[in-house]
């Protein structure tokens, strides 16, 4: 894989826009730029084997220190579990267990293969994937989900195409955020708990887990605004310590609200 990765980064997608990110938030030097991308890359097909690793059975180490916030997050009720693309986030389905149905939203893309051997692992797992469809229906199937006090997975660092989103700091400047999932969760009056599932061996990752309340005042928008702030602060502090598994290849400081 080391050597295919120079390929990939030559004609793939992506280069120029981690290279702007280790340039100018990393703040790395051109040419110790271009080796971090190289290392940005490399991980990214790491954590990629290592998801069809697991679809093929095999087993990590998992450290979560914080494992008794989801269970405390378990028993209080129904909350939304916010994931985004940095590391493997898919393993923490594997590792939160619940015997709450947890449903995850999943974006369209992925080949038949790869959706078939995920739901099976995770109809073992007691977890249902929600397809985002044009008609809305993942909306009402989420909010359905919460409403039996059960938990909803959702990303929480791309928009997707939305015009929907909430502008907060990340990285000493604005970026758009969906506005959905904190929408939901103010919606709902459920917490978040955000999670990032981050490689720090070779079959070992770290599971990370933070605690996001709905404010008890404000309207709807600075109540979102609010929990928005929150997780771009947490997910910066994730990413400065990761910043070679941030899997954001776009632009995503020129997204404009």
């Amino acid at each position: 894989m080391a050597l295919v990765i120079p390929f990939y980064m030559l004609f793939g997608k992506g280069f120029r826009t981690s290279y702007r990110f280790f340039r100018k938030r990393i703040e790395k030097g051109r040419i110790a730029s271009f080796f971090h991308v190289w290392k940005n890359f490399y991980k990214m097909g790491q954590v990629v084997l290592d998801r069809f690793a697991a679809f093929a059975g095999k087993s990590f180490t998992m450290d979560v220190p914080e494992i008794q916030l989801f269970h405390d997050f378990n028993d209080r009720g129904a909350f939304i579990m916010l994931g985004s693309h940095i590391g493997c986030y898919e393993l923490a389905g594997y590792t939160l267990k619940s015997a709450k149905s947890i449903h995850t939203l999943v974006f369209p893309g992925e080949t038949q293969t790869v959706r078939e051997n995920r739901k099976r692992i995770f109809d073992a797992m007691n977890i249902d994937m929600i397809s985002v469809s044009e008609d809305l229906s993942h909306v009402f199937a989420m909010n359905n989900a919460l409403s039996a006090g059960e938990i909803v997975s959702i990303p929480g660092d791309r928009l997707f195409g939305s015009s929907k989103s909430v502008s907060c700091t990340f990285f000493n400047d604005k970026a758009p955020f969906p506005m959905g999932p904190f929408v939901l969760a103010a919606q709902r009056d459920v917490p978040l708990l955000q999670v990032s599932v981050m490689k720090e061996g070779l079959r070992r990752y770290r599971i990370y887990l933070s605690g996001i309340s709905v404010p008890e005042s404000g309207s709807i928008r600075e109540k979102v605004q609010t929990m928005a702030d929150s997780y771009a602060s947490n997910l910066e502090q994730v990413v400065r310590r990761y910043p070679h598994q941030w899997f954001n290849f776009f632009d995503f400081w020129n997204e404009r609200v």
